[in-house]
């Protein structure tokens, strides 16, 4: 008999009939937790539900797992499984090549081309690890890398179509897409249509690993790296304070700090300024500006693109830069 994995089991319990996964109550499911009998019983009851996801690494995160307990354990339930969720995400992509946050659900923001945390990107790199047999994926069915691999040749393509163009200059991208006209998008109140100083370099990471990279996909990072390198902010930093006025007792602020570089999450689609956003919607170019709940509970700023610009993308230069 095949040795088990505990985590991966419950992964086997949360796995909905379509092959994908939910993400309950807008949380990443914690594996580590044990499930009383009546929690397993209520997840068998509920694997008929369509609210699967790729939503914080719901879905990619699981199939990752489970082809490496596959690897350890030999258990086929794991390898079927990570199949079963392969599928989905083939069937979930969209004909402009893109995923949606969830599938099948479409509602409002969901079925927008989703890079927001590298939603999209973490389903590529799913696909290429198996063309590749990469990361424990050469033990799926061999038979999935024919469809996986024009699904990784048509996300390119429309990472290329969704590249945005601002005054006539290519620059980056936006956290979501609209999947019709391709156009940045919005999706909760205080998520709107901008450039992305985070979700672009997941995406430019993906298209360094390509190999023997089309002129297209070669402009593409170019111009995304010269981007990011021209709205980088020096001089300043976030800080986190304790505040007892504040609802949880912390804040976040900007201060001066002449060794920091970093990077805004949003920035304006027109003049590369950026800016924040509560949740009235209302675009602020000050962070003080918005409600501590959001100020203080939302990544504003980060340091994403620093090793992007000086380690990878030099290093992809260097060998494919001849052209």
């Amino acid at each position: 008999m095949a040795a088990t994995d505990s985590m991966a089991e419950r992964m086997l319990l949360y796995q909905r009939s379509n092959g994908g996964w939910p993400q309950p109550g807008g949380d990443a499911i914690d594996y580590k937790k044990p499930l009383t009998p009546a929690q397993q019983k209520r997840l068998l009851d509920e694997k008929g539900w369509l609210d699967t996801t790729i939503d914080d690494a719901a879905t990619t995160r699981e199939i990752n797992y489970l082809v490496t307990a596959f690897r350890t354990t030999q258990h086929e339930a794991y390898r079927q499984a990570a199949e079963r969720g392969i599928r989905y995400l083939l069937t979930a992509q969209q004909p402009n090549g893109g995923w949606g946050q969830f599938y099948p659900d479409s509602s409002k923001y969901r079925k927008h081309i989703t890079y927001n945390d590298n939603a999209m990107i973490n389903v590529l790199w799913v696909m290429k690890h198996v063309v590749d047999g990469t990361n424990d994926f050469n033990g799926v069915d061999k038979k999935l890398i024919p469809e996986a691999r024009q699904a990784v040749n048509r996300g390119i393509d429309c990472i290329l179509h969704t590249q945005f163009v601002q005054h006539g200059i290519l620059t980056a991208w936006c956290a979501q897409h609209d999947h019709i006209t391709l156009k940045p998008a919005g999706a909760r109140a205080f998520e709107l249509p901008s450039l992305s100083g985070s979700e672009t370099v997941g995406i430019v990471t993906f298209l360094l690993v390509i190999e023997h990279p089309s002129a297209e996909v070669k402009r593409a990072i170019r111009a995304a790296t010269t981007w990011l390198e021209s709205v980088k902010l020096t001089g300043i930093a976030t800080k986190t304070i304790i505040d007892p006025n504040q609802p949880k007792g912390k804040d976040v602020v900007v201060v001066q700090d002449p060794a920091s570089t970093i990077w805004a999450r949003f920035y304006d689609l027109e003049t590369n300024k950026p800016f924040f956003c509560g949740r009235d919607g209302v675009k602020k170019y000050a962070l003080a500006d918005i409600e501590n709940e959001r100020r203080a509970g939302y990544g504003w700023y980060g340091t994403w693109p620093a090793r992007l610009l000086s380690k990878d993308y030099p290093k992809w230069e260097k060998k494919w830069g001849t052209d």
